[in-house]
């Protein structure tokens, strides 16, 4: 099995360097240019099916990617890391250190545990690896997912701090998923 993993393209709020958490924004011009460049980059792949979060970031995302060629599932298993009360700060409110920590696994200001994002990875994975064991999968989704899905695919150890790979818009990465091996 394939699995290819997608960040959404810029939105205004990333450009403005505002936390977005849940908010529900579209793709700006500079986003919608990302996705096109990545989508030449994709031309020559086939996907069976693209999972995406809700999220109209994500979903435009998808959409300029692969059209009406695939079929889309929106799974709010997806849905970016709730930012509490966060959402909608400056980035320089934000303590990366504190709140991707594994071990303090912080909730303060009502942001989403570390725990809860790696459970809902990890729900979501079994569910597809199950539904789609030799599929092709693309999945759309938001750069807090994106950190603990990489290292469930790596087979990486989830501890420590996980604040340590920068996932640019449109970021692009693909994995070969064993079953047998990523989930023993």
């Amino acid at each position: 099995m394939k699995i290819a993993l997608v960040r959404h393209g810029k939105t205004e709020m990333n450009a403005k360097g505002i936390i977005q958490g849940r908010s529900n924004n579209p793709l700006n011009d500079e986003g919608r240019k990302e996705c096109y460049e990545l989508k030449k980059k994709l031309s020559k792949k086939h996907f069976d099916v693209c999972y995406m979060s809700p999220l109209i970031r994500t979903v435009e995302t998808a959409m300029i990617l692969i059209g009406d060629k695939t079929y889309t599932i929106r799974d709010d298993r997806l849905l970016e890391r709730n930012m509490g009360a966060l959402e909608g700060s400056n980035w320089e409110e934000y303590d990366p250190i504190k709140y991707w920590d594994v071990e303090k696994d912080s909730t303060e200001k009502d942001v989403e545990s570390v725990s809860s994002i790696y459970k809902r990875c990890e729900d979501f994975l079994k569910y597809i690896i199950k539904k789609h064991p030799k599929g092709n999968i693309l999945i759309v989704t938001h750069a807090a997912l994106l950190r603990v899905l990489r290292k469930i695919l790596l087979k990486k150890e989830i501890k420590g701090n996980l604040y340590d790979l920068k996932i640019g818009n449109c970021y692009y990465e693909e994995f070969e998923v064993n079953e047998k091996e990523l989930f023993h």
